[in-house]
């Protein structure tokens, strides 16, 4: 099958990239920029230049191609709205080029703030004020009325791997780096869930290949690691103490990501294992700490 991927030179997208070519797919990814497309093209996909806020582009890009990948984002905080915004368009070009046609339209999502207090399931519908991509998932899923393949894949907040993730856990790595202390918010207690981003990957690629109309799978590998744990593994990786932060001195000593480390979002994969025969084989996120991949430089 010809897939075009949005995010195609990321952290997800690139392992994604490699899957699907891996398994037999033609694989267009969109670039908008010079950099991005030479990463690309050393994947062994096609480039076809483009971005999110050129509609006409994913106009076109989507016209060369029999289903969707869309996991490119703009991941600004102080933008989310807008960011919100541009994500729907995207959605609306993709769907307006692959209406009637039956094929598959993969969106990411996340599984941070989806079920506060217990473990979030793929049966988990949360209300968009939650964040404003949510309802964009929900909208997503709603077209397989429109004879598009709609499939959501919600990732852990901590998608791990060796080199170039610049996500929630590197940040940490750097912040305790910097402190001189790796920290939690009180006890510690709350959790997270995390997947490697090679079995990302091998979850995107089997969507693509079975999924169902409508399906939402979780792409998380360990459903609940405590934040306690995960600092006490930064603080022995790189050799700093590890201690308690109050709540009152979260945004001082963690910045914007204190509001995410202390979240409680475990996330369980199981209906995702068994709808599609995913099953997680590479370094847990401890190992990977422990292998030095986080040096919070």
């Amino acid at each position: 099958m010809r897939i075009l991927v949005t995010g195609a030179s990321g952290w997800i997208g690139s392992a994604s990239v490699t899957e699907l070519i891996a398994a037999g797919h033609h694989v267009i990814g969109l670039a908008r920029s010079d950099e991005a497309a030479a990463r690309i093209k050393a994947l062994g996909a096609e480039v076809m230049q483009g971005s999110l806020d050129d509609l006409d582009s994913l106009r076109n890009a989507t016209a060369r191609a029999e289903g969707v990948v869309h996991l490119g984002y703009k991941h600004d905080f102080s933008q989310m709205a807008d960011a919100a915004r541009t994500d729907r368009a995207a959605i609306d070009t993709f769907a307006e080029v692959l209406q009637g046609s039956g094929g598959p339209l993969l969106i990411a999502s996340g599984t941070l703030g989806l079920a506060p207090g217990r473990i979030g399931t793929e049966a988990d519908m949360p209300a968009p004020a939650v964040h404003p991509r949510v309802g964009n998932a929900a909208y997503t899923l709603g077209l397989a009325d429109r004879g598009i393949r709609s499939l959501v894949v919600r990732f852990a907040p901590t998608v791990h791997g060796a080199g170039g993730d610049h996500g929630f856990v590197a940040t940490l790595a750097r912040i305790a780096r910097t402190q001189g202390v790796s920290a939690c918010l009180g006890e510690g207690r709350n959790r997270w869930s995390a997947v490697h981003r090679l079995d990302a990957a091998k979850l995107v690629r089997l969507a693509i290949d079975k999924a169902a109309p409508g399906c939402v799978l979780h792409a998380v590998a360990e459903e609940a690691i405590t934040a306690h744990t995960i600092a006490t593994a930064l603080g022995r990786s790189l050799a700093v103490p590890v201690t308690s932060i109050s709540s009152d001195h979260a945004g001082a000593h963690f910045g914007w990501i204190g509001a995410f480390f202390g979240a409680d979002a475990p996330a369980s994969s199981t209906q995702t294992r068994e709808r599609l025969g995913w099953k997680p084989q590479h370094p847990t996120l401890l190992e990977d700490i422990a292998a030095g991949h986080y040096p919070g430089t």
